[in-house]
């Protein structure tokens, strides 16, 4: 779904939201060059970040690592970061780069078929088998033999899984704004979609039933879900903005489906409800009080998980990383530091 596509349109029904998206569209209209330049200029003044390609089967896999990777603070592992999508690139979680001014590694990768890492034509690869492979495949290529994990949305999934897979060095998981099931998952959005304006639930419920969700109306009745589930912040950042630009719909439709709301892709049966207590680590959730990852799905979460933990953010949807980044910041580091110290005695 292109988010931007149409967003200066008015759209009777919809509240505010075009005009938040269209003022956060025009505030950002320079080239990529000068967004990557600014982006680099700043990480370069703080903390030192490298980048890079792994070999990962026939194909190259993207990173970017902020900090010091081979010489991290005294205590301090890295986090390795998953993004959502499936098929958005990482630069919308670049608010977590700033743990690295405490001298902890963060290293980021567009996964396969996302942002730069290679992007093959080909919809019999986008499976959450691959991606767990990756996952992997990035791990050893970059020496990291202890890590902490975080899953942002459909990165949170992945994390999940990964975690049931009970890898070597795996310090702690942190899943933000995600889910252990699937079908719990579209159940809680059907529920959301009804409280949207019945002006926009016709258009939703329409086109769907026609198989025209690439209509125009279409996806912008869907911004009007986004804006109060997705991001409320107004105007929406740039890195946000030019995440959702760059989203590949092939990988996305071929395992999430049209949008957020409409899900039809290989992931729509998945679930590991009945295998979260086999989770062992120390386990963070975050997730917003809008979050179209809803609370009973961080109860299901919760429970399932011994011993986790579960932090909601009051003011935000499903990016309180950028919605409450300060905040957001501190719960991860406090999170991360306290599992350290348990595991390093003395520290």
């Amino acid at each position: 779904m292109n988010l931007t596509k149409h967003v200066q349109r008015d759209a009777p029904g919809l509240g505010g939201w075009d005009n938040a998206y269209g003022r956060a569209l025009h505030r950002r209209q320079r080239s990529v060059g000068e967004r990557t330049r600014g982006r680099s200029k700043d990480m370069s003044s703080t903390t030192p970040a490298s980048e890079g390609f792994v070999p990962f089967r026939e194909f190259r896999v993207r990173y970017r690592i902020v900090g010091e990777l081979d010489q991290p603070a005294p205590g301090r592992f890295p986090l390795l970061v998953l993004h959502g999508g499936p098929g958005a690139p990482h630069d919308y979680l670049d608010p977590l780069a700033a743990l690295a001014q405490s001298g902890r590694p963060v290293v980021f990768y567009d996964q396969l078929g996302s942002g730069n890492s290679d992007q093959p034509d080909d919809p019999t690869l986008w499976n959450i088998d691959l991606y767990l492979d990756e996952v992997a495949t990035v791990r050893r290529e970059l020496g990291l033999d202890r890590v902490h994990l975080l899953g942002q949305s459909w990165g949170g999934m992945l994390a999940l899984s990964y975690a049931l897979m009970q890898p070597a060095g795996f310090l702690s998981l942190v899943v933000a704004d995600s889910t252990a099931s699937m079908p719990l998952h579209a159940a809680e959005v059907n529920k959301i979609r009804e409280q949207l304006p019945p002006e926009v639930q016709e258009v939703l419920n329409q086109h769907e039933a026609a198989g025209t969700t690439d209509d125009p109306a279409y996806e912008e009745a869907a911004m009007a879900f986004y804006a109060r589930h997705i991001c409320r912040l107004d105007p929406w950042p740039d890195y946000l903005l030019e995440a959702f630009e760059r989203i590949n719909p092939q990988v996305y439709q071929t395992m999430w489906g049209a949008d957020e709301l409409h899900i039809t892709g290989n992931l729509k049966d998945w679930d590991i409800t009945p295998r979260l207590g086999e989770i062992g680590v120390p386990t963070l959730l975050l997730s917003g009080r809008y979050d179209e990852f809803t609370l009973d799905e961080q109860e299901v979460l919760r429970e399932g998980i011994p011993g986790s933990e579960w932090v909601l953010f009051e003011e935000s949807a499903h990016l309180p990383h950028a919605e409450e980044t300060e905040r957001f910041l501190e719960v991860l580091e406090d999170f991360l530091s306290r599992v350290e110290r348990e595991a390093t005695p003395g520290a």
